[in-house]
């Protein structure tokens, strides 16, 4: 009887860890690609929110992964600052990000209970995490019956002429109950109403006609100035 031969496959063990360490080689290289770290990130629109505070707010202080990062994930979290009104992200080329926010910004701080008014009128606790431009200080308190009133025509200030005044005061008197004093910071004082705070944004017309004169303007009745001797 005839034997037949089986011949025996060789495996070729050569070619299978080639293909196993090009394999590896190749998923090792898209997790290297993958967890690269963000190279720079560029943070626009702020006036008074610190980088520091976006980037930790947004965990991003280490730079993390570009690509396991998402722009979703982080509009979220800035997103649940008081703070920020809006939030727009880019990825760039060169792995690079840029986070536009839009503030709500803040109209001034009560010197009673510490706490920042901001332009959505919400009122949240000053704290050392934001660095304040220039906005004034309500120093005394107002009747709640007005209080509302006051931070809706305060938000009709420019932030350029709120950045002049210095203090506000209510001061009511027998005639007027809706009437502040604002003490601005060039040494001028301003009387006007609640009715009257948009003419405010007329001061710097106002400067001009007073040739350097230092004194009260008064807007609550008429619209003179008393020059201060």
């Amino acid at each position: 009887m005839e034997k037949k031969m089986v011949k025996r496959k060789k495996l070729k063990v050569f070619r299978l860890l080639l293909v196993i360490l090009v394999l590896g080689g190749i998923v090792l290289a898209m997790e290297l690609y993958l967890n690269t770290r963000i190279k720079n990130i560029t943070i626009k629109g702020t006036n008074y929110l610190k980088d520091d505070y976006i980037l930790y707010l947004a965990n991003l202080e280490d730079y993390p992964s570009f690509y396991y990062t998402t722009t979703g994930k982080i509009k979220k979290k800035l997103q649940k600052s008081p703070y920020i009104k809006k939030v727009n992200i880019k990825k760039g080329f060169y792995h690079t990000m840029t986070i536009e926010v839009v503030e709500n910004n803040p109209l001034f701080i009560s010197e009673i209970d510490q706490k920042v008014v901001l332009d959505n009128q919400k009122e949240v606790v000053y704290t050392n995490e934001i660095s304040l431009f220039r906005i004034p200080r309500l120093m005394n308190k107002i009747p709640n019956t007005k209080y509302h009133s006051f931070k809706k025509n305060i938000s009709k200030i420019e932030s350029s002429i709120l950045g002049k005044i210095s203090e506000i005061t209510y001061v009511p008197n027998e005639f007027d109950k809706d009437r502040f004093l604002l003490y601005m910071n060039d040494g001028n004082s301003v009387y006007l109403t609640l009715t009257k705070f948009k003419m405010i944004n007329y001061y710097n017309n106002v400067l001009k006609q007073l040739e350097g004169r230092k004194g009260i303007l008064y807007l609550d009745s008429g619209n003179h100035f008393k020059v201060m001797e």
